[in-house]
């Protein structure tokens, strides 16, 4: 059984609530992680777990994850996530989705809900006409649209930044970068890579992605699977698939000198950023170069400005090299870097949450 309750103080969440609703078929959890900035703020996953062990460690570890990046992208926000279980080809309808809106109201504004892989705007839309508590919602109903789009946008800002520290120039022009997963987001950095110049190479599982990719951009390379992409020759590798991407194998098969992508807990398990540090691969923390999409939605929050978002977006730049900066004048990984500045932020402003305003 997972222990919910952590094996660490940094692990520990403060909440946890399974939803079942039996007559639309919901089975959902939601994971708060930490409320030291504000209320809790992170997607919702439909996706069809093998089982519900495997649905509470993904949650957990994505609550975490949102928690961090909360903080670090400058957001008032806390960390949480939630999974709905199913295939949302399947699975996904009205009741389903309004269902899981009534348990997100029941919290009561701890927990604030967005998309993620394999829920959409539009989802979001039904969701809210159960709960205060959605934002992701399309244009039409005010919201801040497609997430992707900033979130694209600020792993570009990151690749950017990453490439200063180890090419002397913010510029991807005549690299060779591997993408894996070309959907909502990864599709996207193709199209900003490609504006700036650089030679692009592919990898997924849905080939109607790769297929979609190749009709707008027919010069770049596929690829036949992650492992091919791992192996060729580039300069940068941009995992934006679902998580796990870089384990022992991979790292050691891995020749980029970058490892820069979208992807969620993108570390197998704990001590690959060691790794990837000893073979004098720069990795830029996940958590911090795709927190484009939550800057995007939390931004609805306030009465949606695309500007004002994209602005607070391109400064994921500075904060990479802010972490690199770190990471070198302390000795440790870039991943650890980034741990240590999210964790300061969410003990100082936390600390200042504690002073009491009245009644």
């Amino acid at each position: 059984m997972t222990d919910v309750f952590g094996a660490s103080h940094k692990d520990v969440h403060e909440q946890v609530v399974f939803c079942a609703d039996e007559p639309s078929g919901l089975r959902a959890i939601i994971a708060i992680h930490n409320t030291a900035l504000g209320p809790a703020l992170g997607g919702t996953r439909f996706y069809p777990y093998e089982s519900e062990q495997a649905a509470l460690a993904d949650v957990l570890n994505l609550a975490k994850g949102m928690a961090y990046k909360n903080a670090l992208a400058g957001l008032d926000l806390g960390g949480g996530k939630a999974v709905i279980i199913g295939d949302p080809a399947r699975d996904k309808s009205e009741a389903l989705l309004r269902a899981y809106g009534r348990f997100v109201q029941s919290l009561g504004g701890r927990y604030i809900t967005a998309c993620d892989v394999g829920t959409y705007s539009e989802d979001m839309d039904i969701v809210a006409r159960e709960t205060r508590f959605a934002t992701g919602r399309t244009l039409a109903h005010g919201g801040a649209g497609d997430s992707s789009i900033l979130t694209a946008y600020g792993v570009f800002q990151g690749m950017r930044a990453s490439a200063e520290r180890v090419f002397g120039t913010p510029s991807l022009r005549g690299k060779r970068v591997g993408v894996e997963g070309v959907g909502k987001v990864g599709h996207r950095l193709v199209g900003l890579l490609r504006e700036d110049g650089a030679d692009v190479v592919v990898c997924d599982v849905d080939p109607r992605a790769v297929e979609r990719v190749r009709l707008r951009h027919p010069e770049v390379e596929v690829v036949a699977d992650a492992r091919a992409l791992t192996e060729a020759d580039i300069d940068v590798f941009a995992p934006c698939a679902l998580g796990g991407a870089l384990d022992d194998d991979s790292v050691a098969a891995l020749k980029a000198k970058i490892v820069c992508g979208a992807a969620n807990n993108q570390l197998a398990h704990p001590g690959v950023e060691k790794q990837l540090a000893e073979r004098g691969i720069l990795y830029a923390p996940d958590y911090v170069v795709n927190s484009g999409g939550v800057i995007q939605v939390a931004d609805e929050i306030e009465g949606f400005d695309m500007e004002r978002a994209r602005s607070k977006a391109a400064q994921i730049y500075d904060t990479t090299l802010k972490i690199f900066r770190i990471a070198a004048e302390e000795g440790v990984p870039p991943a650890v870097a980034a741990d240590r500045l999210a964790e300061r932020r969410m003990s100082e402003v936390g600390r200042i949450r504690g002073i009491w305003l009245g009644h």
